[in-house]
């Protein structure tokens, strides 16, 4: 299955692994590009710039093909050396960035000039358009449905991807809701070249969080979400838990982020991945956990969505258009 995003970015199958906190690390990362898809460092997810060039080189001893480094840039309460991750990801030959969060422009011109195939992540059409004036490769378009930051707009992937598809000249990549085999060929029919995965990576033998956050999230339907933070403008769509709720609670009430910030410290998220209690911290997961049904390895995940694909393209698809079924 060959499209615009695997010819731009070498890879076997149109598959993007999400940029995912705490999640993002060298054992996902190399068992997502192994099976044929890209896989994606989280850069914030090390301590330091000096430990990303330590994760980038240990996931190098687990794969040979290609993968990516997502680099996001957020407020934050703690100031970031976001130069010196970029010059991290560039000193160590990455060859594919996703970049996200705030305007990424500083920073591009570094990854160009280091022939560095640069992916921005957006919430809405308007932005992908900047993003390709400002010079990116390819954009990943975050529905409404998606796990974290669903931006302020609340457009959902229907609407949001083929939207942005007619303003774009550069591939477009559908983000947000995709898990399985449909979403993969309805992302092709909204004019996508491939679909990024987060949620339905986390729930892989290979993610490195803690079994009981992953049989959470089978057990999860599309209820079981809720959207905090949108007092502050920085909507984040988590797991739906007590403490979740809590937050929410505190916003209408007219808290502070400095108020609200201990309850949604990424410190007490990694805590929830790494110890398996759900109330623990704040941890983001999306619409997509109502499809999740089982925990497989990557290579299974990704070679069951590409079979499958193609079986509903070939099979149901050309059968409703009138075109002779293949054989069975």
């Amino acid at each position: 299955m060959k499209t615009a995003i695997t010819k731009l970015l070498g890879i076997e199958h149109p598959i993007v692994q999400g940029g995912m906190q705490w999640v993002g690390r060298a054992e996902l990362v190399a068992a997502v590009s192994n099976a044929g898809a890209l896989g994606i460092l989280t850069a914030l997810t090390q301590p330091s710039p000096e430990a990303l060039s330590a994760e980038i080189a240990r996931t190098r001893t687990m794969t040979d093909k290609p993968f990516g480094v997502n680099l996001t840039f957020l407020p934050t309460l703690k100031p970031v050396p976001y130069d010196a991750y970029r010059d991290a990801i560039i000193d160590a030959g990455v060859t594919i960035v996703e970049t996200a969060g705030n305007n990424p422009s500083q920073h591009l011109p570094a990854f160009k000039r280091a022939g560095i195939k640069v992916i921005h992540k957006c919430t809405t059409a308007r932005h992908a358009l900047k993003a390709q004036q400002m010079g990116v490769d390819a954009v990943s378009i975050d529905g409404f449905e998606c796990a974290g930051h669903v931006g302020e707009e609340d457009i959902p992937g229907l609407i949001l991807i083929p939207a942005a598809v007619a303003q774009l000249d550069i591939p477009v990549i559908a983000s947000g809701g995709f898990g399985d085999a449909r979403g993969l060929v309805a992302a092709l029919a909204l004019g996508a070249e491939g679909i990024n995965m987060g949620t339905r990576f986390m729930c892989t033998r290979e993610a490195p969080i803690h079994d009981r956050i992953k049989q959470a999230i089978v057990a999860n339907s599309e209820r079981d979400t809720c959207l905090i933070l949108r007092s502050l403008k920085n909507s984040s769509r988590v797991a739906r838990t007590a403490l979740s709720e809590s937050v929410i609670a505190m916003e209408r009430a007219g808290a502070t982020i400095q108020e609200i910030a201990p309850k949604v410290a990424g410190v007490r998220g990694r805590g929830v991945y790494e110890n398996g209690d759900v109330e623990e911290g704040i941890w983001t997961v999306g619409l997509v956990q109502a499809l999740i049904e089982d925990i497989p390895t990557c290579a299974e995940l990704v070679g069951r969505i590409i079979r499958q694909a193609e079986a509903l393209i070939a099979d149901r698809l050309a059968g409703l258009a009138g075109v002779p079924l293949r054989a069975a």
